[in-house]
C-alpha cells in the first residue's frame, strides 16, 4: 500500500463525507498495542488521507483509555507526516463563543494518568516541545476559514488539557483562566506530544461547544448541551476539512531528523530490542 502523508483524527462524520473514495481499512499492530479502531484510508480530490476515530467508532473509549501511543505509532507506520486533529473544547473566554473554531498555538498539561511518551525505557530522549502545534498547518487551515458558516475562527490561543471524564469545577475553570488558558479539552495530550516524538507535524482544530464552568451566572456545563453543539459543529468541520484537502500546497517536514539530536544515552548503552522497536518508528535513528 502506498504511503499516506496526511492523517485526520476525529469523529466518524469526517470520514463519511461526500466525495471520499474509501481505499482500505487497516488496523496496524504496534509495540504499544492496536489503535482505537480501524483506520480508513481514502482519497479526496486526488489526495490520499488516513482517518482515525480517536475514541473508536461509536465513541466507546473515554479520554483516559484512548490508546494514544498505538494511535500515533500506527499512523507513523503508514507514512504519516502531518496530522490534523479535530476536537470539541470548552471556552474559557467570552469572545470564543459556542460553535466558534480555534486553532491553538500553546498547551497546558493537566493530565495525570496517561502514558505520554515513546521514550520511557532505557534510551533517554528529550524532544523539543516549545511550540507544540504546526504553524504551517495552522496557516493552511486558516486560509479556508471563509467556508465556516456563522462562526469565527480564532488563533494564537492556549489550550488546557484536563484528565476528565468529569468536567471542570467552577474553581478549576477560573484557575485555568488566570493561567492564561483560552479553551479546554481532554484530547490534545499526549496526542500532540507523541506526534512530536515521531517527527509528525500536528495541528488541532478545536470546536467550541460551551463556556466550561467559569460563568457563574449560568448553569454548569452539561453533556446534553455539548452534544447539541457537537452536531451543529459537524457541518463546519467537514466543510473546513474538504477545503483543506483540495488545497494542493506541499509543506516540507521541518521536524524530520529532529529527534536524533535529543538522544542522550550513549550508543553502547542502548538495548538492542528497544533500538529495534524505536527504529520502526524512526528508521536509522537509534
Amino acid at each position: 500500500m502506498e504511503k499516506v502523508k496526511l492523517a485526520v483524527i476525529g469523529g466518524s462524520g469526517l470520514y463519511e463525507m461526500e466525495g471520499l473514495e474509501v481505499i482500505a481499512e487497516v488496523r496496524p499492530a504496534t509495540a504499544w498495542g492496536e489503535p482505537s479502531d480501524f483506520i480508513t484510508i481514502g482519497r479526496f480530490s486526488g489526495r490520499s488521507v488516513a482517518f482515525l476515530p480517536r475514541h473508536g467508532r461509536g465513541h466507546f473509549l473515554p479520554p483516559s483509555r484512548v490508546p494514544f501511543r498505538a494511535n500515533i505509532a500506527a499512523l507513523k507506520t503508514l507514512g504519516v507526516e502531518e496530522i490534523v486533529a479535530f476536537s470539541a473544547v470548552g471556552s474559557l473566554r467570552e469572545e470564543i463563543a459556542p460553535r466558534d473554531f480555534v486553532l491553538p498555538s500553546q498547551l497546558i498539561d493537566r493530565t495525570r494518568s496517561r502514558p505520554s511518551t515513546f521514550f520511557d525505557g532505557s534510551i533517554v530522549v528529550h524532544a523539543t516541545f516549545g511550540d507544540p502545534f504546526s504553524r504551517p498547518l495552522a496557516d493552511a487551515l486558516a486560509r479556508h476559514a471563509g467556508v465556516l458558516q456563522g462562526v469565527r475562527l480564532h488563533r494564537e490561543k492556549t489550550l488546557v488539557v484536563m484528565e476528565g471524564p468529569a468536567f471542570s469545577t467552577r474553581a478549576e475553570s477560573q484557575m485555568y483562566r488566570s493561567w492564561g488558558g483560552d479553551i479546554i479539552n481532554m484530547s490534545a495530550l499526549p496526542e500532540a506530544k507523541l506526534a512530536r516524538e515521531v517527527e509528525i507535524n500536528y495541528q488541532m482544530v478545536c470546536m467550541s461547544t460551551d463556556y466550561d464552568s467559569w460563568r457563574v451566572e449560568e448553569e454548569a456545563v452539561t453533556a446534553d448541551y455539548i452534544i447539541g453543539n457537537l452536531h451543529a459543529n459537524a457541518a463546519n468541520a467537514q466543510a473546513l476539512l474538504k477545503a483543506f484537502l483540495k488545497d494542493p500546497e506541499e509543506r516540507p517536514n521541518q521536524l524530520r531528523g529532529s529527534v536524533r539530536a535529543g538522544i542522550i544515552t550513549s550508543a553502547e548503552k542502548r538495548p538492542a530490542r528497544e533500538r529495534e522497536i524505536l527504529n520502526q518508528l524512526l528508521p536509522d535513528t537509534f
